[in-house]
């Protein structure tokens, strides 16, 4: 424990960022303040960090996001929680490998030149490169990270946890392998699961086409959008109950071009009132015609490879491209009569989230996850009082509606770098061995000739386990024992199904309980115009740049104060040169405060002497201060607590308590001087401290500064509201002092009297109660109003021509002879009053002229009519001004 008084801690004039971040991060790790501590005798509170990408820089939401964490582990260390934010990775199946591939590519080189373990060594290479880079951003940041229990999601330990959870998965039942129609990406060769197929809307064509019966009786029309895939058709369905066609069910018809004989199906998927009413079936190429093909025991027949270049099975067409084959089969099928109409037809596909390659459905051999026990669990659980309690909680239903239309989910990916699957298969006796440990013999038949599955897991099949592998799961650790389930997850609205859905129903199946308490939303980051931040744009910001520029700080409190749970916000560099310029106003109220402290220590703190009523107010302030602040932040609305912040500390504390203060700190009575002392260090630490969480490195660096006691705010005690430092008296006196001289201020700027001329100043109190309070503040009314002459009093005789205003409980009255020459200030308005009449006679006169309405962009209509407006009401308020000076 250490103490300080202010005799050498004086600030310099201006705050250096750079070099207090660097300085104050590193005092914070070397001190161990954000290592967290098993402690019986205090609760826990756990936040683990979304873990990010290894594929590159954070972004300006992963700002966000951590800044947002950091505030609630800051502020709840500093309320004696046993505090653990637990750091790690991700690491991005696809979007990794598609990464080091491309970098590969600029060297000549694909990953099959290298081999599989070379390329995995690559990768491994590029993973350090960047969580080197990661780690220095979030020191950057400001991030309180426990690093000595950094994780990654192919570590050791998780990769254990990972196996751990697939064996038990495929001995219960619910993992299986087997052939699905599934979304397959032929840029990046691999599957996906249906939340990384990200839907546009296309502007495609409806293709009709006539299927030859093969008895030669006539045709049945069919229509798709993929003509490609007919190649693949093995056969044509109608509902059973269609009059139209029950004469042809059982039949057959000519498939053009391949000249295969298919059937005429019944099956009461078919909707008759949709097209036709007959449409074809692609098993291999389509979900609902495969679930067709199994009803009916059709073939499936796969017409192209995995990168949707056209296998043997396309005949003629061998060798395109899918998109190329479309064209060709279009203008075959045109000439041949087949096709007989082709219509545009607006519709939404699929494109891989990673490549944005169009999606293909493709029959394929994967490894999935039955996923009706797992939601089951999920929505009982959901229907419970312990359920995880989504902040907004609108977002709850998002999270239903996708746990009640589950499907079973696709785990397997055609990739190097990931989780490879944990299962063996034997050459020998053809059997599959699922293990938590490496197959090298058969366990069927004693064989050396097994090999593992070359697939790898879904990458969010391992980031599902976070909130308990990260803390030692499956092994019993005192960690997982002392800090699961977490406490909070701080995430954006765009991955609750591809993550927070998974995490739930994971650690519901594995550890009996839920991951977290609450889930905290937030929106996306956009930029000032409400545009997406995208590369393509251009429009995205470099959080490392905001920072050297302005400092963390000021972007924490940008971030923080422009978010509102589960709302998009817009980023303005003005909005962060705001935070900055706030940040500037704390350090010059400290330096004042500093300065006025000269050999004052933390022990001659005493508040018990005589306080002012400023005294009295500015302490009460402080006490609604710390409540709200401290239910504001509880309660996850960061932008309200921050910014009832900046109004204390901008308006109560710099703008009228700082400015009283001078009163005693530059008088003779040494009594009050160290009253008013006592005060204004315990402001401003209790202040620094409820700003800590936002604004870290600036409030250390003025909190060791001044006298204090403690090796660090950020292990300080968070403030808590005392009552017997708030006066209602004073803080009605206080309001009617500021009322009166705001008031007295709004006049002089009114008549642009500056407030070095000295006025005359009549105050009217409504009783005697008022004008008891108004005497005891006599002197901050002369010091702020500078009146000439100042009569404060129940019964006075009111000036004929006089300034007035009215306050709660008093009237105000500045004669106008001591404030200005009446006929000067009569001449002024005059040439006002011409100057507005000659404009808004000019936009009258825009706004009549039919050709300017009927041309004109209706904006700069609306802005013509809007500076008629404003100048019409300065002219009411000229006019009326002239009328009070002529009477």
């Amino acid at each position: 424990m250490t103490t300080a008084s202010a005799s050498n801690n004086q600030l310099p004039k201006n705050f250096d960022p750079k070099t207090a971040e660097k300085k104050w991060y590193s005092y914070w790790i070397e001190n161990n303040f954000f290592h967290a501590k098993r402690d019986p005798d205090k609760q826990p509170f756990t936040i683990v960090i979304p873990p990010p990408n290894v594929t590159g820089k954070l972004h300006l939401g992963h700002a966000l996001d951590t800044t947002l964490q950091d505030i609630i582990t800051r502020a709840k260390r500093m309320q004696g929680y046993s505090t653990l934010f637990l750091p790690g990775m991700d690491h991005a199946g696809i979007a990794t490998q598609a990464r080091v591939e491309a970098n590969l590519r600029e060297e000549g080189i694909s990953r099959y030149d290298l081999g599989r373990e070379k390329f995995l060594e690559k990768v491994w290479e590029w993973k350090y490169v960047y969580a080197d880079a990661i780690r220095e951003q979030w020191e950057k940041l400001g991030l309180a990270l426990d690093y000595s229990r950094e994780r990654f999601t192919m570590d050791e330990g998780f990769s254990r946890a990972v196996r751990e959870v697939f064996v038990r998965l495929y001995e219960k039942g619910l993992i299986y392998r087997g052939k699905r129609i599934i979304n397959w990406d032929p840029a990046a060769r691999t599957a996906l699961s249906d939340i990384e197929v990200i839907y546009k809307e296309v502007k495609g064509a409806l293709h009709h086409m006539r299927y030859p019966l093969a008895d030669g009786s006539g045709y049945i029309e069919v229509a798709t959008t993929r003509p490609e895939t007919m190649l693949g058709d093995t056969a044509v369905a109608v509902h059973p109950d269609d009059e139209r066609y029950k004469h042809l069910i059982g039949k057959t018809v000519i498939l053009p071009i391949v000249g295969r004989e298919i059937p005429i199906i019944a099956d009461e998927y078919v909707d008759p009132e949709f097209g036709s009413g007959a449409v074809k079936i692609t098993p291999a190429h389509d979900p609902n015609d495969f679930e067709i093909g199994l009803r009916h025991n059709l073939p499936q027949i796969i017409v192209m490879d995995e990168t949707a270049t056209m296998n043997e099975m396309a005949g003629p067409y061998k060798g395109l491209d899918r998109f190329a084959c479309r064209k060709q089969i279009i203008k075959d099928l045109t000439e041949q009569g087949v096709m007989f109409k082709i219509e545009e037809h607006i519709h939404q596909v699929g494109h891989s989230e990673r490549s944005d390659a169009v999606v293909e459905p493709y029959l394929s051999t994967q490894w999935f996850v039955r996923m009706q026990p797992l939601a089951d669990a999920a929505l009982a659980h959901a229907a419970g009082e312990d359920s995880v309690k989504f902040v907004p909680e609108r977002f709850k239903q998002t999270y239903l509606r996708w746990i009640e239309n589950i499907r079973d989910w696709c785990i397997s990916r055609q990739l190097w770098w990931g989780h490879r699957i944990p299962a063996w298969y034997c050459d020998d006796c053809e059997s599959e061995t699922v293990s938590r440990e490496d197959v090298n013999v058969c366990p069927k038949c004693g064989s050396a000739r097994v090999r593992q599955d070359e697939d790898v897991l879904d990458t969010w099949f391992s980031s599902a386990l976070w909130p308990f592998a990260t803390l030692g799961w499956p092994e019993e650790t005192e960690d997982l024992k002392y800090f699961y389930p977490t406490n909070v997850l701080v995430t954006g609205y765009d991955i609750i199904f591809f993550w927070v859905a998974r995490m739930i129903f994971s650690a519901l199946e594995f550890t009996g309980q839920k991951p977290f308490e609450h889930v905290l939303i937030h929106g996306i980051i956009r930029d000032s115009e409400g545009r997406k931040m995208s590369k393509s744009l251009g429009n995205g910001v470099d959080p490392m740049e905001v920072i050297e520029k302005y400092g963390a700080d000021a972007l924490r409190f940008t971030l923080a104060t422009g978010n509102s749970p589960g709302n998009d916000q817009r980023f303005y560099w003005e909005k962060v040169e705001a935070s900055r310029n706030f940040a500037n106003k704390i350090w010059n109220a400290s330096r004042f405060a500093l300065m006025n402290l000269e050999g004052f220590r933390y022990e001659d703190i005493d508040l018990s002497g005589n306080l002012s009523v400023p005294d009295k107010w500015i302490l009460s302030r402080l006490q609604e201060t710390i409540a709200d602040v401290t239910r504001l932040i509880d309660s996850f609305e960061f932008g309200e607590a921050g910014r009832l912040l900046y109004n204390f500390i901008w308006d109560d504390l710099c703008d009228w308590y700082i400015e009283m203060a001078k009163l005693p700190l530059y008088g003779d009575d040494e009594q009050a001087k160290r009253t008013t002392q006592s005060v204004l260090v315990t402001v401003l630490d209790q202040t620094l401290r409820l700003l800590h969480p936002f604004m870290p490195f600036m409030t250390e660096e003025i909190w060791q500064a001044l006298p204090h006691k403690g090796e660090s705010i950020s292990v300080a005690a968070w403030p808590t509201p005392d009552k017997q430092y708030i006066w209602p008296e004073a803080m009605d006196e206080m309001a009617l002092l500021v009322d009166v001289i705001r008031s007295v201020r709004n006049v002089r700027a009114e008549v642009n009297v500056p407030l070095s001329k000295k006025i005359e100043l009549l105050i009217k109190a409504g009783d005697h109660n008022v004008l008891e309070r108004l005497k005891r503040g006599e002197e901050y009314i002369v010091r702020f109003c500078n009146p000439e002459k100042l009569v404060i009093d129940t019964d006075l005789a009111v000036p004929e021509k006089a300034m007035s205003a009215v306050v709660t409980g008093a009237e105000l009255f500045l004669p106008l002879a001591g404030l200005i020459d009446i006929e000067q200030e009569v001449k002024r308005l005059e040439k006002e009053l011409a100057a507005l009449n000659g404009e808004v006679e000019r936009i009258e006169k825009k706004l009549a002229n039919q050709g300017f309405i009927s041309k004109a962009p209706a904006k700069v209509v609306e802005e013509e009519k809007a500076k008629l407006a404003d100048y019409a009401d300065k002219r009411e308020k000229v006019l009326a001004r002239l009328a009070e000076l002529k009477a």
